[in-house]
């Protein structure tokens, strides 16, 4: 596929046919995906490829937590888990509030789960001192969990970012024998998906390209 194409259909895939994907395609996907830009080139990832249904339940379980509060503050009309707005929600609402399915049954769906971590021995994390949540760290490793997935796009799989079982780290850690200087960056169930998108909604560049300052002129494309 065309570079452009590609990076316009890679969709977050979350329902699969149930097909295999093989050692052979991973490994070209990954072989690829390894170019990512990353901090002083020292590539502190690690992937996990998890195929066993019994570890992929127990990922999607360990998300449950998350995946509540997540759908709680949806309902309450919050932007979920952001760290800047203190949600409105108690935690009785978020117990009693059921997981979509959409946020569980991908594990357990899709052929291969792919637990992406990064070593945070060496990823500069400029901004651990700063009064926020740190981000920074994800420069050396997002990167190449795109380019996983824009892999996939081309080797017609597909799959998406997850995040909710990283709430409980620690459990994660325990479960796939991580150590503890090594961060779960994403969780990703992959395969074949059973419907692909080539139509995505994405807000237009004036809304959020500006010249010079945050309140100045949107980027056009000329005339």
């Amino acid at each position: 596929m065309e570079l452009y194409d590609v990076m316009r259909t890679t969709f977050s895939a979350r329902e699969f046919t149930g097909a295999p994907v093989p050692d052979e395609t991973l490994y070209t996907i990954l072989d690829n995906a390894r170019f990512a830009s990353n901090g002083g080139n020292r590539q502190g990832w690690h992937v996990l490829i998890v195929r066993q249904r019994q570890t992929r339940e127990a990922l999607a379980a360990l998300g449950e937590p998350a995946a509540r509060r997540y759908a709680a503050q949806q309902i309450a009309g919050e932007s979920p888990w952001n760290a800047v707005l203190p949600t409105s929600v108690d935690m009785a609402t978020i117990e009693n509030t059921a997981v979509p399915a959409r946020l569980r049954e991908s594990f357990v769906q899709a052929p291969v789960v792919l637990v992406v971590c990064v070593d945070l021995r060496v990823v500069a994390s400029t901004d651990q001192y700063l009064e926020r949540v740190g981000v920074i760290s994800g420069a050396s490793i997002y990167p190449f969990v795109w380019n996983i997935l824009l892999a996939a796009r081309h080797e017609g799989y597909g799959g998406t970012i997850t995040t909710l079982a990283v709430a409980q780290e620690s459990k994660v850690q325990a479960l796939l024998n991580i150590p503890p200087h090594v961060a779960v960056s994403a969780v990703i169930p992959l395969g074949q998906p059973v419907r692909r998108l080539t139509r995505l909604r994405r807000k237009p560049v004036p809304d959020f390209a500006r010249h010079e300052s945050w309140d100045g002129e949107p980027l056009s494309a000329g005339t």
